[in-house]
């Protein structure tokens, strides 16, 4: 029960998540389109679209999907000699890059946990034409980090439930 509950989180976390990045996407789209449309139309631009694409829109849109993908075992994976071996050690195999997996991005989560929070309290600004704060968009990375670490951790349980690799 308390594993169906895990599980379930992990992917409602993850799908959370993918939904902010997709919104993301539309508003960079969005933001984008218009400003072409103004700079053809009027010969006048947004003011910072720029700063807008590069430090928010792309940074969610890239980390913030990540748990979604590994949930649905969609990252790239290589398994031509794994594959070859008895299932039993396909699972030994799962499991050790999977464990090796929630090491380094929990070393992630942890690192870019502490460089949001001192940006937070610095109030980071990048320069710009206008008050640009940085901070706000540090907060994707442990997140798209943490809910990773979710997600290969849901991953490890079904593979150990299902007793085969993923």
């Amino acid at each position: 029960m308390i594993i169906k509950r895990f599980e379930s989180l992990s992917y409602w976390f993850a799908k959370s998540a993918l939904v902010l990045a997709t919104l993301f996407l539309i508003l960079m789209a969005l933001h984008v389109s218009l400003d072409v449309a103004l700079r053809y139309v009027f010969g006048k631009s947004f003011a910072g679209t720029l700063e807008f694409v590069s430090f928010y829109y792309m940074v969610a849109v890239v980390f913030l999907p990540l748990a979604y993908v590994e949930l649905q075992q969609e990252h790239i994976s290589v398994d031509v000699l794994a594959g070859r071996l008895p299932p039993s050690l396909q699972l030994v195999l799962y499991l050790f890059a999977s464990s090796l997996g929630l090491i380094y991005f929990g070393m992630l989560c942890y690192k870019s946990f502490l460089d949001a929070l001192e940006a937070t309290i610095r109030l980071e600004t990048a320069m710009a034409n206008f008050q640009f704060y940085l901070w706000p968009s540090r907060w994707a990375l442990p997140v798209g980090f943490a809910a990773m670490c979710l997600a290969i951790i849901a991953n490890m349980i079904k593979a150990l439930r299902l007793r085969r690799a993923l």
